[in-house]
């Protein structure tokens, strides 16, 4: 993958930060400062804003791809198919597209809220069949709620849009696309090629089930409370799909609540969940997550772990963006097996690893997923 701006800082805009120094202060006790106000909720695209075209027979359909991603269904731009922290949604798109696609040619800035593009130059010398979005951020759109807690939380709504991308792809029927989540970059943070599938081809694939595009249209985060402990094959399910997307960086667990509370992991060789520690969890976990009282009696909690305290900017990147995809997958991986669920991104203090025995540092929880067997509104009406 071409990272021709990778000099640019992080944020889209302003400096680049100092990304080990964000995390240990979003991992502290402090709280943010009153909100500020978050700024446009897309880019200031130059040009005129262009529909994008239907496809040809052998055309990748790029309409259909950004539709079933990153497109927002109603005029507010809140409602959208990747999950974001406070629904700010910092990630900007770019698209360098290659031949065979439903545009010509070129980088385009796509505007979710209107599903246009604005064409932004020609696209680089040797640029292949397909499409590559490259995934960038403006962060003043989260830090606006989130102030000094933003950087991992943008790190993840970035993994999250990139695994919206790879499942669009997937359910348009490319074989393999390739997300770029290795966390070198300042930007973009992450990329996500579409290639155009060659007759015959067999690429190493990303275990993962293909999603429907109903499924992916229908994806959203169940509002609490989310009662009721998921079965061992959903909750075994879950794990072992957010443990084969996750990547090497990150250990995953869940905490899961009675009838015998404890913390279950992945087990080689099975889809059966083992119990990896005995003892609740939840109440801790909703402390951590930003004092939110209602995971304490959520069915479980999802939870990737890793990143240590001494982690560079590049191991921080990428730990955030896998998790953020892994969460996105095992996300649509609840939904197929009838849970509520529900991505769970702030957390502060939350030092896993410590509060198990083991040296401290060294396996910070990351993100989580929160789920349930009983929506909300079955609750209400129980």
């Amino acid at each position: 993958m071409e990272h021709p701006d990778h000099d640019r800082p992080a944020t889209g805009k302003g400096c680049p930060v100092d990304l080990p120094a964000a995390l240990g202060r979003a991992r502290s006790a402090r709280r943010p400062d009153p909100d500020t106000p978050a700024g446009t909720a897309v880019p200031a695209w130059p040009g005129r804003p262009l529909p994008i075209p239907e496809a040809r027979p052998a055309e990748l359909d790029l309409r259909a791809l950004l539709h079933l991603s990153l497109a927002a269904a109603d005029g507010t731009g809140r409602l959208r198919p990747t999950s974001s922290a406070g629904a700010l949604h910092p990630v900007d798109t770019e698209l360098v597209v290659g031949a065979d696609c439903s545009l010509p040619p070129g980088r385009y800035g796509y505007d979710p809220l209107r599903h246009r593009v604005h064409h932004l130059g020609r696209q680089p010398d040797g640029t292949p069949p397909g499409v590559t979005a490259e995934l960038s951020v403006t962060a003043r759109r989260t830090a606006s709620h989130y102030g000094h807690r933003a950087w991992p939380l943008l790190l993840l709504d970035t993994g999250h849009a990139a695994a919206a991308l790879f499942l669009a792809a997937r359910a348009l029927g490319v074989e393999e696309p390739e997300p770029h989540l290795d966390g070198r970059f300042q930007s973009p943070l992450a990329a996500v090629r579409v290639p155009l599938a060659a007759a015959g081809s067999r690429r190493p694939r990303l275990s993962t089930s293909v999603f429907t595009p109903e499924e992916l249209l229908a994806r959203r985060s169940t509002p609490p409370p989310m009662p009721g402990t998921p079965d061992a094959y959903a909750l075994g399910a879950v794990l072992t799909t957010a443990a084969q997307a996750g990547g090497s960086d990150l250990r995953w667990c869940a905490a899961i609540g009675p009838p015998r509370p404890g913390l279950m992991e992945p087990a080689p060789d099975t889809t059966t969940p083992r119990r990896a520690a005995a003892g609740e969890a939840r109440p801790t976990l909703a402390a951590w997550a930003a004092g939110q009282a209602w995971i304490a009696d959520a069915g479980a909690v999802l939870l990737a772990r890793g990143c240590p305290s001494d982690a560079d900017a590049s191991h921080i990147r990428r730990a955030h963006l896998r998790a953020g995809f892994a969460v996105h997958l095992a996300h649509l991986t609840a939904l197929r097996h009838g849970l509520a669920a529900r991505p769970v991104g702030s957390w502060q203090q939350a030092d896993l690893g410590a509060a198990l025995g083991a040296t401290p540092g060294q396996d910070w929880i990351v993100h989580g997923l929160a789920l349930g067997t009983l929506h909300a509104a079955e609750e209400n009406t129980a």
